[in-house]
């Protein structure tokens, strides 16, 4: 495997800058494989690791249901929740996508974001992701990445 050049998370954008990616993406979830592509986007933001959006076509039928409740980015528009469930497991709205994003986000319509956290493992290509600090932010962690990251506690004003 080619060892990637390090990023800074300092350095990303605001506002966020969207990038797709060809790494292998894959996110496991009550010991299955739910979902798998070379496919996916990154959205790239300062201080925070990359969120990682997958097309819908992405995930195994029936991994995806519905979930009640919505936010709204200022950056990407209206979101939508998923709640993932596969092998006995259930991760309640741990997913979201943007149905209708702004212009600037049009390529990840309908792509669906996973918490880290509430799966079982997500790797890009042989690594597994560490969760972005705290449970309010979706970003991925790999190896290449230096923080600080944002999402843990006191970070909230940056």
């Amino acid at each position: 495997m080619t060892q990637r050049p390090l990023e800074r998370v300092a350095d990303y954008p605001r506002p966020p800058r969207l990038e797709p990616d060809d790494r292998l993406v894959r996110i496991i979830l009550g010991g299955e494989e739910v979902a798998r592509t070379r496919e996916a986007w990154r959205v790239l933001e300062t201080f925070h690791p990359p969120t990682w959006y997958l097309p819908p076509d992405a995930f195994r039928p029936g991994v995806l249901r519905p979930a009640p409740g919505g936010s709204l980015c200022e950056w990407k528009g209206r979101a939508r929740y998923w709640t993932l469930a596969a092998g006995g497991r259930v991760a309640e709205a741990a997913g979201w996508s943007y149905p209708d994003p702004t212009p600037t986000f049009a390529a990840i319509a309908e792509h669906v974001a996973v918490y880290a956290g509430r799966m079982d493992a997500c790797f890009l290509d042989d690594e597994q992701v560490t969760p972005q600090p705290g449970g309010f932010y979706g970003g991925w962690i790999t190896r290449e990445l230096v923080g600080p990251f944002k999402g843990g506690p006191g970070t909230q004003g940056w």
